[in-house]
């Protein structure tokens, strides 16, 4: 879809925006093919856009809702309260609050008084899910966030806009449960490998632990040693991974459908991609009933 890429509020403005544009060059034009062009284009940005808002209305409304401590593993949707992941928390970029999640745009005002965006950006830190039955690490990484925490001010020609989420608000998330096992992704070979590469990084002090006899070579049988001991190592730091507790997570899902994260209630969320998936949807049949009458009267 053409808006894929873009948070999903200022897609809807910007799908909006481009059929407002659309209907002035039809009026500019002042022409039937013109008006044909133009309302077609509209047209399909509009079907696109209602298809979207569909889409997201069905995956929230048909995903049941579950517990972490019972959720399956796949596509879930989870309601809980936020809580900070580590000791550290996340500290907003422009009011340096404790956070969850922020995003952030600086913008400055052009000699045609135009906003600009001059920087911008969003954490990626993981935070925490937890509801009566449990904790889950949420991944925000290339989630669409929805907040109701917005900052906006202006100051010396720029405009600052923060979104926030922040810890104790209560966290919906419709994602991919996964539990992350440490263990699963440790390969013996390469960590091997890695260690050995690791070691040769620093000779002399190879040398000073494995050359036995002394001459400044290692030799096959000091190598096959240096290869043993490597594998030990590597066999001692999997046992101790073997005793981390599995880590439950949800994040992106694999497949591509909607991941979302959002302060706002279901209701709030639901009534929000009905209102814009029925705005989008009488923009399509207007522009479809526009084209009926270009037709018939020019």
């Amino acid at each position: 879809m053409i808006f894929i890429s873009l948070r999903r509020r200022y897609a809807e403005f910007l799908a909006s925006g481009a059929e407002l544009l659309l209907l002035f060059f039809g009026l500019y034009f002042e022409s039937k093919n013109g008006w044909l062009f133009c309302l077609a284009l509209i047209a399909v940005i509009s079907l696109f856009a209602w298809l979207s808002n569909l889409n997201r209305l069905r995956a929230i409304r048909d995903t049941p809702a579950s517990k972490v401590a019972s959720a399956a593993q796949g596509y879930v949707e989870l309601t809980g309260r936020g809580v900070t992941f580590g000791e550290q928390p996340v500290f907003s970029q422009l009011k340096k609050m404790p956070c969850l999640w922020y995003r952030y745009t600086v913008e400055v005002r052009d000699a045609e008084k135009d906003w600009k965006i001059e920087d911008k950006g969003e954490s990626d830190d993981s935070f925490l899910l937890r509801d009566q039955s449990g904790v889950c690490v949420v991944d925000p990484e290339q989630a669409e966030i929805s907040t109701c925490h917005c900052d906006c001010w202006t100051l010396d020609n720029h405009r600052y806009t923060e979104w926030k989420l922040l810890a104790g608000d209560k966290i919906y998330v419709l994602g991919e449960f996964r539990t992350k096992n440490c263990t699963w992704e440790f390969n013996c070979n390469e960590e091997t490998k890695t260690l050995l590469a690791s070691w040769k990084l620093d000779m002399p002090a190879l040398l000073r632990r494995f050359d036995l006899n002394k001459d400044g070579m290692l030799d096959m049988n000091e190598w096959q040693q240096v290869r043993d001991a490597a594998g030990l190592e590597v066999a001692k730091l999997q046992r101790e991974l073997q005793t981390i507790p599995d880590v439950l997570m949800i994040g992106r899902p694999q497949d591509g459908r909607l991941f979302l994260i959002s302060n706002l209630t279901l209701a709030k969320l639901s009534r929000r991609y009905l209102v814009w998936g029925g705005v989008h949807l009488c923009i399509f049949l207007g522009s479809l009933a526009g084209m009926n009458w270009v037709v018939l009267n020019f």
